[in-house]
């Protein structure tokens, strides 16, 4: 069984930065696709952006240019750099990873908070 642990998340001052970790419990370069999303109060869970197989990234045009995800296989980890924060980027943010062998799996971290204010 996969295991994602998140870790990272806090109160920052707008402007601010942070970065998230998300270790998983074997060999990320098995997985294909490795994301981070996030949910606010009130609002549908989001795709914040990813990390496919390969090294392309995407992100959320909301993130573009202040956030930068990558990867260190080597210590099974993900990361979510975050830049330039600010208080609409307050949410759970939640790492996903998908595993394509016999069939799609996709596994799921249990979130980590960043909160953003003054």
């Amino acid at each position: 069984q996969v295991q994602l642990v998140e870790s990272g998340g806090g109160l920052v001052q707008p402007g601010g930065s942070l970065r998230l970790s998300c270790a998983a419990s074997g060999s990320i370069s098995s997985f294909y696709d490795m994301g981070w999303y996030r949910q606010a109060p009130g609002k549908q869970r989001e795709l914040v952006g990813n990390i496919i197989h390969g090294g392309t990234t995407n992100y959320a045009d909301s993130v573009k240019g202040r956030f930068t995800i990558s990867r260190d296989n080597a210590k099974n980890t993900v990361y979510l750099q975050m830049n330039s924060l600010k208080p609409e980027d307050t949410a759970v943010y939640y790492c996903k990873a998908v595993l394509l062998v016999l069939g799609y799996h996709e596994y799921w971290g249990q979130g980590t908070q960043v909160t953003v204010s003054s």
